[in-house]
């Protein structure tokens, strides 16, 4: 894969705090032709570099009252329950996201539900009745933010 130059990096900085802005906008901000522009933001999709854009949603607006994150440990634990467990949960609205873990917990599951006893239902029956799931702690979200800088990883 192509090393990322600098201007490669000044277009990833502005998308990732901001993935709605326009290519024109995007390259006038960076001070190239907005065809140069868009040709490197496709360069940087069809590599992987940019895997997608999302919008961010208040849950609360949609009737997502409740923000949860569940621990589990699964046991026992192979590569068939974890994909299947993944699979299965990222098919329900409720989730959010899910994060495959190193560690104590093998899974972090981000959700939003309407109410306590919708996320009380929802983990009895999505989470805790699977036989593989052995310990679920469920803690709730308070707030939630999202940081709009981009990580910086090159040698100074």
């Amino acid at each position: 894969m192509k090393k990322l130059d600098d201007i490669d990096l000044r277009i990833l900085t502005i998308l990732y705090k901001n993935a709605d802005i326009t290519n024109k906008e995007l390259a006038s901000q960076i001070g190239i032709a907005p065809s140069t522009c868009l040709e490197r933001v496709k360069r940087m999709k069809s590599n992987g570099i940019i895997k997608g854009a999302f919008v961010d949603i208040n849950f609360k607006s949609i009737g997502g009252n409740i923000e949860a994150i569940a621990a589990i440990r699964l046991q026992p634990y192979s590569e068939e329950i974890v994909n299947e467990l993944r699979n299965d949960l990222l098919k329900l609205p409720e989730i959010v996201s899910l994060y495959h873990m190193g560690g104590s917990y093998d899974y972090f599951i981000h959700m939003s539900v309407k109410d306590s006893e919708h996320l009380r239902q929802f983990v009895f029956n999505a989470i805790t009745s699977r036989d593989a799931v052995t310990t679920v702690e469920t803690s709730l979200i308070f707030e939630h933010s999202r940081s709009g800088v981009l990580p910086n990883f090159e040698d100074d």
